[in-house]
């Protein structure tokens, strides 16, 4: 009928918000699938279980991801700052925007895991291509 084959492969967008392998965006890229366990939040298979590629391309290969770590953050705190905007309102007079503060504070704090997992996962696609088959696709 219309059931996916387990073959079929997910798009860039997709694969990089699951933390799917770039190559061949089935294998997982962590060993746990609990952002919050925090002793296993960040480890990683040597190699992906499908298609075997290498996750770590060198020696300190993730250390870039604290810029994209970043760049999440500020995205997060700039729509939570419009959304605050619309539906609460910030003004002069009142103590809203430190209450946006306070508020955007701990939901970072408590969505730090998931951020660190997902700019791991943006990071490497940047470097690995997917392969369909043998072939190379941009």
């Amino acid at each position: 009928m219309c059931a996916r084959s387990h073959k079929q492969s997910t798009n860039l967008i997709a694969s990089v918000l699951t933390n799917r392998c770039p190559k061949c965006r089935r294998g997982k890229l962590f060993t746990s699938g609990n952002p919050y366990n925090l002793k296993t939040t960040l480890d990683m298979p040597e190699t992906c279980p499908v298609c075997g590629q290498r996750f770590e391309l060198e020696t300190g290969f993730y250390f870039g991801t604290g810029y994209v770590s970043y760049a999440l953050s500020v995205f997060y705190l700039g729509l939570s700052f419009i959304f605050w905007w619309l539906f609460i309102g910030i003004s002069a007079t009142d103590n809203s925007i430190y209450w946006w503060l306070g508020t955007n504070s701990i939901i970072l704090v408590f969505l730090q895991p998931v951020l660190q997992r997902l700019s791991r996962s943006v990071w490497i696609a940047f470097f690995v291509r997917y392969e369909r088959g043998n072939k190379a696709v941009i």
